[in-house]
């Protein structure tokens, strides 16, 4: 049975249609009307899905993934930065629209999976799936399986809190790791030591390229953060690779520097979890909703 996957993004909902090998068939994308609220963004995947299986002339597995994740008190829709889509019945609204069972899961959690089955942490046992972008998340995958934990936050890194009197976050808190290794995190910091506020993350990265002092400072603090950040996870998870994915996961120096930055707080005497670039690019979390169904699972 064919597989569509569904990656429901703040600004662009995509799906694709996979087959059991793995290869995309088809690929769609419409915008995602979030100022038009709930309704419109359950109507906005019943269209995706019914014009993709008009397109394969078949009915399909369907797998989303979606910011935030399912509470398992409630059923509902939580933290996810779709405001709009938090406190929801999001699967079982989707499961009544759809006419069929769902699966679906956080898009960091899809992210990881994709990359875990056939992607950079292909040939690994664990595999820690990092989101580096607007915000940071985060997934586990043991052997190929998806973990997601009983209250189904495995892998959230993001709102550890890194410096207790760093910026506020979304969630609550303040100083979590999200706000100094997101895009916006590096930006914010950047401005702090006096930056220009309305450059954006690729743009300062670009100037510490080129050798500008104040830029390259803003990114020695962000590699310092990164280190210090992702040893926690690997003293507790020790993954065999941790695959990095996102816009902020191009900085080249998260590679060449990064390994020995994330050493110098790591519990032993040499780090041996690898740290690669993811291989999917902005396909693995779209490709991660369709793997929630793996093949000839019925």
């Amino acid at each position: 049975m064919l597989r569509i996957g569904i990656d429901l993004g703040g600004t662009k909902t995509e799906g694709i249609v996979m087959d059991e090998a793995g290869k995309i068939l088809l690929r769609e994308r419409l915008p995602t009307p979030q100022t038009e609220g709930y309704d419109a963004i359950l109507q906005n995947i019943y269209t995706l899905v019914r014009d993709l299986e008009k397109k394969t002339g078949q009915a399909c597995h369907v797998g989303i993934g979606t910011p935030g994740a399912i509470s398992a008190r409630t059923g509902h829709l939580k933290n996810s930065n779709t405001v709009c889509l938090n406190g929801k019945p999001i699967q079982q609204d989707l499961e009544k629209i759809l006419a069929r069972p769902i699966r679906i899961a956080n898009d960091a959690n899809c992210f990881a999976l994709s990359e875990a089955l056939d992607g950079a942490g292909k040939e690994y046992g664990t595999v820690f799936g990092v989101i580096l972008g607007t915000g940071v998340g985060g997934g586990i995958v043991f052997h190929g399986k998806l973990h997601e934990g009983p209250q189904h936050i495995a892998g959230e890194w993001g709102h550890n809190i890194l410096e207790a009197d760093g910026p506020p976050c979304y969630c609550g808190k303040r100083g979590c790791v999200e706000t100094f290794l997101s895009g916006p995190g590096l930006v914010y910091d950047w401005s702090q030591h006096g930056g220009d506020a309305s450059l954006k993350a690729n743009n300062i990265v670009a100037l510490a390229e080129q050798g500008d002092a104040g830029a390259n400072a803003a990114l020695q603090r962000y590699l310092y953060r990164f280190g210090k950040a992702l040893s926690v996870v690997i003293n507790i998870v020790d993954p065999d690779v941790v695959v990095l994915g996102g816009g902020m996961s191009n900085i080249s120096r998260l590679y060449t520097d990064g390994p020995e930055r994330v050493a110098r707080h790591v519990f032993n005497d040499e780090l041996r979890t690898k740290i690669l670039p993811n291989v999917h690019g902005d396909s693995s979390g779209v490709r991660g909703a369709a793997q929630l169904w793996p093949p000839r699972d019925t």
